[in-house]
């Protein structure tokens, strides 16, 4: 028997081939080789084609299909992860009416903020856990107020592995989790939030279905199938956003377990099983994967937007035709600090931590006579670390301290220098496994198809690759450090 995941990013859309009795990953791929476009009609807007998403997938299924040379009819489930908080829509035909409004997509922060005012702080952070920010909900509420008449015309609100999901079944419906990452959720009543569908006057029937995150959500169906080359009927039987489907994949399911990711955006994720969130906001709180009316299960989620993107960048831009682990030795041959050049990575879009203040990446203490290219990439990743360090203060604040890291081995995690000054830094182990969002869905469609019994019987192949322990040679000067990193930041905030 075969397992099926997909990790559909805004960078690319990654899919792979899990053998279930022996979590043997039998091909991975990821399409297409250059990342995805992100369309920006007016700064601070990120918006994205859902075709595209379709189109990359049926590449990467293709070529998976080919590396592995399995026989579709082997697949005996499908899971899906998908970039959170994006908004799509589409019409009683099922076609997609606007872009999709991704989620570093800044434009409706302001909309989210006089919500969370008119709705009351207390009220709102007790209901949905979160401000409504510029998630989901008011992202739509932005469509409703900006472009009526495409409002007009929808049947469906969807999040984008809604979508996927529809598009390969024929049947449009979403989770408990997808609802609470869009700010849908009222976690007091667990039901779908009337407290926002009415402050944004949106009628709950745009809603999709709700299933289970691990079920039978639908099956292949005959188009579906003559699209991408599977067999009819074959079950979707798990989709989660990728910062819950990350920590899921590294079996972090149990109040004080932390993952982390570091692609183009770092995300810090730790589980409770307590009702938490940041007065602030700065943080966020979501069912996790395996949340349930009776087994209360919240991921508390740092993100950081300008993460990874920072270091494609200098590489598309001054790193010239230097790989990145080349980059990683050029930048380890400077000393911590980077000999006082402090890099803000905050370019992506408004940050949460920071107060949905979009302060766009900054340089500090250039000095022309000391400073090179080394300096700059030492810079950039020492930022990144710090930027997740002060999101964990954040989270410490409110009870999650991380004293082990879970990561996959990749994007900058693939980097010794980040890994050791994130965990010298925030003063936690990380520990680096063989897994990544799409071999994770693999596992939760064996979940939901009923391949596997229990989590336990999923992750019992899980490989851990290496552990990382704090340097404490190092400690005071990455302290030192990561204060003038600090003072800087403070200038904006």
């Amino acid at each position: 028997m075969v397992l099926l995941g997909f990790d559909v990013g805004s960078s690319s859309v990654k899919a792979s081939l899990l053998e279930a009795d022996t979590g043997k990953c039998l091909a991975s791929v990821f399409q297409p080789k250059q990342e995805m476009p992100i369309t920006a009609q007016k700064t601070g807007w990120a918006e994205q084609d859902p075709e595209n998403w379709w189109k990359y997938l049926k590449l990467a299924l293709a070529d998976v299909i080919d590396q592995s040379g399995v026989d579709t009819g082997d697949i005996k489930g499908i899971g899906i992860s998908y970039q959170m908080h994006g908004l799509v829509i589409v019409d009683n035909n099922g076609k997609v009416l606007r872009p999709s409004i991704i989620w570093c997509d800044s434009r409706s922060v302001d909309i989210g903020n006089d919500a969370f005012n008119n709705i009351g702080d207390e009220k709102c952070l007790s209901s949905l856990l979160n401000s409504p920010g510029n998630f989901t909900a008011s992202k739509l509420k932005w469509v409703k107020d900006n472009e009526p008449e495409i409002y007009k015309r929808i049947y469906k609100v969807m999040l984008p592995g809604d979508y996927i999901a529809a598009r390969m079944t024929g049947e449009i419906k979403t989770t408990i989790s997808g609802m609470s990452e869009g700010i849908f959720w009222d976690f007091r009543n667990n039901s779908l939030s009337e407290l926002i569908l009415n402050e944004y006057g949106i009628d709950k029937t745009l809603m999709p279905e709700i299933t289970p995150t691990f079920a039978i959500q639908g099956v292949i169906s005959s188009q579906a199938a003559s699209e991408l080359g599977l067999k009819p009927g074959t079950p979707v039987a798990y989709r989660a956003g990728d910062q819950p489907n990350n920590a899921f994949s590294l079996n972090v399911l149990n109040p004080g377990e932390i993952a982390a990711t570091a692609g183009t955006s770092g995300v810090v994720y730790g589980i409770s099983d307590v009702v938490k969130y940041d007065p602030q906001s700065r943080v966020n709180t979501f069912a996790h994967v395996n949340h349930s009316t009776n087994d209360t299960r919240l991921g508390i989620l740092l993100c950081v937007n300008g993460t990874g993107i920072l270091n494609s960048w200098l590489k598309r831009n001054i790193a010239g035709q230097t790989d990145y682990n080349e980059m990683n030795r050029i930048a380890s041959q400077v000393t911590i600090g980077s000999e006082g050049l402090v890099i803000l990575p905050f370019g992506n879009g408004a940050e949460r931590m920071l107060g949905n203040k979009d302060t766009g990446c900054s340089i500090s203490g250039l000095n022309f006579n000391v400073h090179n290219k080394a300096h700059l990439m030492r810079a950039a990743q020492e930022g990144i670390v710090f930027s997740f360090n002060y999101g964990i203060e954040i989270m410490e604040s409110i009870g999650i301290k991380p004293s082990v890291i879970r990561a996959g081995n990749s994007n900058m995690f693939l980097s010794p220098l980040f890994r050791d000054a994130l965990a010298s830094t925030a003063g936690a182990t990380i520990e680096l496994y063989d897994t990544d969002g799409a071999r994770g869905a693999a596992l939760g469609a064996g979940i939901g198809a009923g391949i596997y019994k229990s989590f336990s019987d999923a992750f019992q192949h899980l490989k851990k690759l290496q552990t990382v322990e704090p340097d404490t040679s190092n400690t005071n000067a990455y302290k030192d450090a990561y204060q003038n990193w600090l003072d800087k930041l403070k200038k904006f905030i």
